[in-house]
Formats: C-alpha cells, sequence, structure tokens
C-alpha cells in the first residue's frame, strides 16, 4: 500500500519561494506529521488478519509496521512545479501481538477504511506544527463551489496557487468535462463517491509522462523563484514571509479558538448524516479532526480531544442503524420540538445543492439551536447569569462568498466574528439587566410589602373556559 502525504498548496509555495531556514522548518514538521499519522495507524488501525476469508484478526504489535518513506520535491506537470509531498509504502508484513513475534498479513481492507481519518490527522497535524515553529495563522479557502474548504497560510498571495497548481487546473478542465457527461446521464450532480471517482479519472486522462531530467532541490529552487518571478512580480515573492506573519497577527486577534465539545458533536453528527445517511465511527472520527483544523486554526489541541468529541457524538447524538452502522438520532437533537425532527431529513434528499453546502446549513442549524437553549437556560432557569463561553466552531464554517466562477475564494470569518461577539455581548448585558430587575422587585418587596395588583382591563367572560393566558409568552417552541 502507497500512502501519499501532502499538504496544502500554500505550504509547497512557502517551501519554495522563501528562504532555506523556513524550508529546513517545513521539511521537519512534514517528517513529524508523517511519523505521527503513521504511529497512529500502526497503533489503532493496523490489524493481522487470518482464517477463512481473514475473519479473525488482531491489533498488530507495536513497533510491527514497516514503513518505507520517499520523499519527492515537485509535481509532474509539464512545467516543474513545488509539491512537497512523501510516499510511505507500507509491507503487507507485520508482526503478530503474540510472544514469539511472528508474522502475518496486514487486513487491507481496515487500513483503507481508515484513509480519510489518518489524513486529517496528518493535515491537523502538520497545521500545529507550523503555527508552533513558525507563528503562521491558517484560514479555510474555497476551491470548489459547494464542496469542502481547504486550509491555507493566512497571508500568501493567493495568485501564486494558479501559478503553483498548473496541474490541478489541467485536472479541472477535464474533471469539468466528465461532471457535465455525469449530470447529463443521471440527470442530478455528482455524490461525494462520484466526484472522487470523476476525479480519478480526469487525474488519469491528463497524466503526463514521468520527467527524465534529474536536477538537485537547489536548482529546482532557483528555477521556481525565477517562474514566480516572472508570474507574479518580485515584490510578491520577497514579501511572503513577512506577508504571512502579519496576517496570522491578524487572525489571532479577530478568531477565538475555543472547543465547544456538545457543539462539536452535533456539528459532526450534523454533516456526517446529511453527506452519508448512515455512517460508522471512523467517518465520525475523520469530520471531527477536520472541526478541530477550522476552529483551532493551527493552534495545540489536547490529546485524545477527537475521540472525545466522537464519544460524545455517539453517546448523545446517535443510534444503531444496523448491525455494524449507526445514523443520527433525531430526537437526540430535537428532545422538545417533534415536529421539527425531520428537519434534516429534506437536505439528504434535496440534490439541487451540493452535499457539504446543505451539510452546513443543518450543522449551522442545530448550532443555532443549542446557543437558543443555553440562553433560555441562563435567562430562564437563573437569578445571576453565569458566563457562557461563545464557541469557534460556528464561526470558523461560515458559508461562501462568491465572486466569480473559478476563482479560490477565501471564507473571511471577520463578519461573521463580529456578529456573533456582539451578539454575545448583548445576550450577556441583557442577562444582567435581568438579574438586576428582579433584585430590585424583591428589594421594593421587602421594603415596601407587595404591590397592589391591578383590576384586568377585560371583563372575566371574556376568555374561553378552561384556558389561563399569560402576557408575553406563546405556545411555540424556543423563539
Amino acid at each position: 500500500m502507497d500512502f501519499t502525504f501532502r499538504p496544502p498548496p500554500t505550504a509547497h509555495i512557502a517551501f519554495a519561494l522563501i528562504d532555506d531556514e523556513v524550508r529546513r522548518v517545513l521539511e521537519l514538521c512534514q517528517d513529524i506529521s508523517v511519523d505521527k499519522t503513521l504511529a497512529w495507524v500502526g497503533k489503532a488501525v493496523a490489524q493481522i488478519r487470518w482464517g477463512s476469508g481473514g475473519t479473525r484478526r488482531k491489533p498488530i504489535r507495536d513497533g510491527g509496521l514497516i514503513v518505507a518513506v520517499f520523499r519527492h520535491y515537485e509535481s509532474r506537470a509539464a512545467e516543474s512545479r513545488p509539491l512537497l509531498h512523501d510516499h510511505a509504502v507500507v509491507s503487507i508484513r507485520a508482526r503478530r501481538p503474540d510472544e514469539k513475534g511472528t508474522w502475518g498479513n496486514l487486513s487491507a481492507d481496515s487500513m483503507l477504511a481508515h484513509i480519510v481519518a489518518a489524513d486529517t490527522l496528518y493535515v491537523l497535524t502538520f497545521m500545529e506544527e507550523v503555527s508552533a515553529r513558525l507563528g503562521w495563522a491558517w484560514e479555510p479557502r474555497e476551491v470548489t463551489p459547494g464542496r469542502r474548504p481547504v486550509m491555507e497560510i493566512s497571508g500568501i498571495d493567493q495568485r501564486l496557487i494558479g501559478w503553483q497548481s498548473t496541474r490541478r487546473q489541467q485536472v479541472e478542465d477535464a474533471m469539468s468535462i466528465l461532471t457535465a457527461t455525469y449530470e447529463k446521464k443521471h440527470g442530478h450532480t455528482p455524490g461525494e463517491r462520484a466526484a472522487h471517482a470523476l476525479g480519478c479519472q480526469a487525474a488519469d486522462r491528463t497524466r503526463p509522462p514521468k520527467r527524465t531530467e534529474l536536477l538537485s532541490l537547489t536548482e529546482l529552487r532557483k528555477r521556481w523563484r525565477d517562474s514566480a518571478i516572472r508570474a507574479q512580480g518580485t515584490d510578491v515573492v520577497d514579501q511572503l514571509a513577512q506577508r504571512a506573519r502579519a496576517a496570522a497577527t491578524a487572525v489571532w486577534a479577530r478568531v477565538r479558538p475555543v472547543v465547544d465539545i456538545t457543539l462539536a458533536a452535533v456539528d459532526v453528527v450534523a454533516v456526517v448524516y446529511v453527506m452519508r445517511g448512515a455512517f460508522k465511527r471512523h467517518h465520525l472520527l475523520a469530520e471531527a479532526r477536520r472541526h478541530l483544523t477550522y476552529v483551532l486554526r493551527g493552534l495545540p489541541h489536547q490529546a485524545g480531544l477527537d475521540e472525545q468529541i466522537v464519544q460524545t457524538a455517539i453517546d448523545d447524538y446517535t443510534r444503531p442503524a444496523s448491525r455494524r452502522m449507526m445514523t443520527a438520532d433525531l430526537s437526540a437533537l430535537y428532545p422538545h420540538d417533534t415536529e421539527d425532527q425531520a428537519v434534516l431529513r429534506p437536505l439528504t434528499r434535496n440534490r439541487s445543492a451540493p452535499p457539504y453546502e446543505r451539510a452546513r446549513l443543518a450543522a449551522d442549524a442545530l448550532a443555532a439551536r443549542v446557543h437558543a437553549v443555553r440562553r433560555a437556560e441562563r435567562l430562564g432557569s437563573r437569578t445571576r447569569p453565569r458566563t457562557v463561553s461563545v464557541p469557534a466552531a460556528s464561526r470558523s464554517h461560515l458559508r461562501p462568498f462568491r465572486t466569480g466562477p473559478k476563482d479560490s475564494r477565501l471564507l473571511e470569518p471577520e463578519t461573521g466574528v463580529d456578529t456573533v461577539e456582539q451578539t454575545r455581548r448583548t445576550f450577556e448585558a441583557a442577562a444582567r439587566l435581568a438579574a438586576r430587575l428582579q433584585d430590585g422587585k424583591r428589594e421594593r418587596a421587602v421594603t415596601h410589602g407587595p404591590r397592589p395588583q391591578r383590576a384586568p382591563a377585560t371583563p372575566p367572560h371574556t376568555q374561553q373556559p378552561g384556558t389561563q393566558r399569560t402576557p408575553g409568552r406563546t405556545t411555540g417552541g424556543v423563539a
């Protein structure tokens, strides 16, 4: 099995165009991220299979996974472009966990099932290492409208991504033709699996032959720098590091990276449910790690936080769908509003919008409901307001804005952050005012006695028998 570890495009640009010190740091971050991901695969994923049909399985022995890692620096585009990536070739033979340490065959299906979870762990670790060693921040960038955003280094000029991703442009051109053919044949846009299959076909059709000219990394970096200067200018290339540091300062000033486990679990369940319907634990784990990348923006997370989010989601918001699959428990997501429990089902059947866009709508709706319930509890059940930390989960999943048909767009959270913070301050001020009013009423009651009640303005016979109306209350759910 060949696993490929490739960082986001802006990391390739920084690796190719900034000085040697930054290049060495980025390669060190790549080494650490690959090692941690492979260690997790060997500890939590890899299994030895034996028996008829490989039905009997056990985890491999600690340190029993054999992997050979090869590093490449350039892509296979017609003109050489930077593409820092590692190929990790995993041996099919691994050591059994018995005392003798005998050897057996790996279970390939368990490895392949956790590919996405391993990829998200690698990206999360790489972002944390880069932010810790270089002080850079990350922000989401929309590559394809309606699809998942990609985390990029903040401050790297986005025009350089077009210069670096010439191979991607070839694949996208072929992908547009294949997608149009698919829509004409099936009558709807391709889903996640179909889009992945079409992407593989587009990559195979446009794959150029391997390059026969061998150059050193120093020569490649010189060529890349000259090409980038011709394409975008000297100022853009020379100021990459300074702009990345300045942009990181702005990101940390406006983003509050707080992980709320309840909101994270609701977000993860909603997204996976709309995208897949029925799912397994590793699907939740991959989405939980994506959630951490969006929220933390490169800051380190506590060990086991992703597993804690997944376990909370499984315990509180899922139910069994079959012997091996689970699905979202709508009665747990909507415990008091039985009429609204089917709000997510239309999103799973609506093919007019991309799957991820529908998933984000569902997740944002559930996050707003959690906020509303918390506000109601804070204002209604306590005389003194308690401080509730507003998590950054909803801010990191803002709906994209579009400026062009194929331009790469940044999902800037500036407006969303200001709005959420202003809302939080408003509700906290309202809670404090309500507490002061209640305290004042108690003090007046103690000092002057109960205030005499005014006679009702309407005759008693105008009220329906057997009913009692309370001013200011409604019969619906949370307003």
